[in-house]
């Protein structure tokens, strides 16, 4: 039996999209793991975003009402609901696995909950971001992303990749005890993912002294992001957290996250376009311009096709490098948003009648 979505979200299967949007706020803003910290808020949190995605999307929320979660990831006429696998009437869909990105995208921001960040962690660490002009502060999903302090992220098949970016070294005689890692979600670009970046985050710590006070010591760490980084890359960057009498100062890991694009979606190194065309484009042909990550503009000639709602375009070459091999790329998928008339005429309706096939 699959998912119930409209259970999860808790509204009936004829609700509007006022009314689904109205219930993933609701219940999103309750499980969100920077607030929630019982346990499976986690999860539901998941749920959750999962759940909106399907419903407040027009097209997988049809294909969901008849043929349910199987035949939405690909399971009814498709054969199993993998990737790459073809589901009913074409469309096979699969939770991307980061419920932080879809709150982001629903509320412009990945945690309201907290404006800096400070942890009760021996002397209490703290961290901040911005001060410098090369500071990471025109980030609003990166800046609000919530550290957390030895609690797991979300979509263990986002964490792809870990980065330590300090030697690796042990006291002599007896093992000193280590806090837990602190953890917070760094949204990218999907332009500097591209073309990779660097990223300089400001933190701020407590030190130990000789005479056994402390100090506060402000740190800029550097990031270089990668071409072609996957979401859920983790760079580590050790024993850079608060120093507490007696403890290894905690680990400081940063977890690459996708930012939400106005124009694309990422699919591993390949990312999607959704071109909007009315009806009459769709069925009589049509000349399209679709933008690149790059900048440019590619030509799609059309005027020979009818395009369908499941037809996909690959366009090679100019989706995201690959993280082994980043002088190859993955591909533009371009899909298609097909807009149908509110009304017609009687007149239209008899031509229409007259010219199209039974």
């Amino acid at each position: 039996m699959g998912k119930d979505y409209y259970k999860i979200l808790g509204i009936a299967k004829g609700a509007s999209d006022d009314e689904i949007k109205k219930a993933y706020r609701k219940l999103a803003l309750k499980y969100h793991p920077d607030k929630n910290r019982a346990a499976g808020a986690e999860e539901k949190f998941k749920e959750i975003a999962e759940a909106y995605e399907v419903l407040s999307d027009t097209k997988k929320r049809d294909v969901y009402d008849k043929f349910g979660e199987e035949g939405l990831k690909g399971g009814v006429g498709g054969g199993g609901g993998g990737g790459g696998s073809s589901g009913v009437g074409g469309t096979t869909y699969t939770f991307h696995g980061d419920p932080r990105a879809t709150f982001a995208q629903f509320f412009g921001t990945s945690s309201p909950f907290q404006t800096f960040f400070e942890f009760n962690n021996g002397g209490g660490n703290r961290m901040f971001f911005g001060g410098d002009d090369d500071m990471e502060t025109d980030d609003p999903f990166g800046l609000s992303g919530g550290m957390r302090q030895g609690v797991g992220g979300p979509g263990g098949a986002f964490r792809s990749q870990s980065f330590n970016f300090a030697p690796q070294g042990r006291s002599g005689g007896k093992e000193r005890a280590q806090d837990p890692a602190i953890e917070h979600d760094l949204y990218v670009s999907l332009e500097d993912i591209l073309k990779g970046c660097t990223k300089k985050m400001k933190i701020s710590r407590r030190v130990m002294q000789p005479d056994g006070s402390s100090r506060k010591e402000d740190k800029v760490l550097t990031i270089n992001v990668k071409p072609g980084w996957k979401a859920g890359t983790k760079i580590t960057f050790q024993k850079e957290g608060d120093q507490g009498r007696g403890k290894v100062p905690a680990d400081i890991v940063f977890i690459i996250r996708d930012k939400p694009h106005s124009q694309f979606r990422r699919e591993g190194s390949d990312i999607r376009y959704t071109c909007k065309l009315s009806l009459k484009q769709a069925l009589c042909g049509a000349v399209i311009q679709v933008p690149t990550l790059g900048g440019e503009k590619i030509t799609l000639n059309l005027s020979k096709e009818i395009i369908k709602p499941a037809t996909v375009k690959r366009i090679q070459g100019h989706g995201l490098p690959f993280p082994k091999e980043p002088s190859r790329k993955g591909d533009l998928l371009v899909s298609f948003d097909i807009k149908f008339p509110d009304s017609l005429t009687q007149s239209a309706k008899d031509i229409l009648f007259d010219t199209l096939p039974n």
